[in-house]
C-alpha cells in the first residue's frame, strides 16, 4: 500500500509538471506570434512612411513643376512687355500719326500768299515765274498749280498745267516763305496771234477743287504778250528744276 501510494505520487507529481511545460510552451508560441505580428507591423511602417515620403516627394516635384510654370508664365509676361516695348509695329503707328498731322496742315487760300510775277532772261520774253509768299503767319500747302485767266476771268479759260513739272513731295510753306511756277506765254514768234496783257488773275487749289475767289497780278512792267493757243502753266515747287520746269 506504502509503495503504491508512492508511485501514486510521483506520477501525479510528474503529470503536473507536464501540464504546466505545456503551458509555458503555449504562452511561448502566443509571445512568438504576438512578436512576429509587432514585427510584421514595424516592418509594414517604414514601407508606409516611404509611401509617404514618396507622396511627398511627388509633392515636391509637383511644386517644382508648377514653380517652373510660373518662371514660363512671368517670362511670357516679360516677352510680351519687351514685344509691346520694341514693337516695331507701335513706333511704325505714332511716326504714322506724325505724317497724317503734316498731312492735315491747311491748303492756301489766296488771302494766305503775296503773288508777284516777273520776266523770265531772253529776249523775246517767252516766260514768266509766279511767285507765291506765305504771308499768313502758319505753314500752309500749295496744291497743285496755279488757275490762271488771262483775260476776263467769266470767260477766259484757265492755262492748261504742264504734267512732267509735277513735284514728288507737297509743297509746304512754312511763314513767310516762298514757292514758283514757271509760265509759258507764248512761242516768241512775230507771226503769232499775240495780245498785250498788263494784268491777270490767278486762283488756288483747294482741297477738293478750285478754291473760291482769285488774285490780280499785275505784269511785269511793259506788260507782257499772250498767246492763249500756246500758254501753259507749270507746278508750284519750292524751285524751279531744269528740266521739269522746262516747257
Amino acid at each position: 500500500m506504502r509503495t503504491f501510494r508512492t508511485r501514486t505520487t510521483v506520477l501525479a507529481a510528474a503529470t503536473a509538471a507536464l501540464a504546466l511545460a505545456l503551458t509555458a510552451c503555449g504562452g511561448a508560441d502566443d509571445a512568438g506570434t504576438k512578436d512576429e505580428g509587432a514585427a510584421s507591423v514595424s516592418e509594414v511602417t517604414p514601407g508606409a512612411g516611404a509611401a509617404d515620403s514618396g507622396t511627398s516627394t511627388g509633392g515636391t516635384g509637383g511644386t517644382g513643376t508648377t514653380g517652373g510654370t510660373g518662371t514660363s508664365g512671368s517670362t511670357g509676361s516679360t516677352g510680351t512687355a519687351g514685344a509691346d516695348a520694341s514693337n516695331p509695329a507701335t513706333s511704325a503707328a505714332q511716326t504714322g500719326t506724325k505724317k497724317k498731322n503734316d498731312g492735315k496742315t491747311p491748303a492756301c487760300t489766296v488771302n494766305d500768299v503775296k503773288i508777284s510775277a516777273a520776266k523770265q532772261d531772253g529776249v523775246p520774253t517767252t516766260h514768266i515765274t509766279l511767285t507765291a509768299t506765305n504771308v499768313s503767319g502758319r505753314s500752309c500747302t500749295l496744291l497743285q498749280y496755279p488757275l490762271i485767266a488771262f483775260g476776263e476771268i467769266q470767260t477766259a479759260k484757265d492755262v492748261p498745267s504742264v504734267a512732267k513739272s509735277r513735284p514728288g513731295t507737297p509743297v509746304v510753306l512754312s511763314a513767310g516763305a516762298a514757292a514758283y511756277a514757271a509760265v509759258r506765254i507764248n512761242d516768241g514768234g512775230v507771226d503769232e496771234e499775240n495780245r498785250a496783257v498788263s494784268s491777270f488773275h490767278v486762283n488756288l487749289f483747294a482741297a477738293d477743287g478750285p478754291a473760291e475767289g482769285s488774285k490780280v497780278v499785275t505784269a511785269p512792267a511793259g506788260g507782257i504778250a499772250v498767246d492763249d493757243a500756246v500758254a501753259k502753266t507749270g507746278y508750284w515747287t519750292h524751285e524751279l528744276r531744269n528740266g521739269a520746269d522746262e516747257f
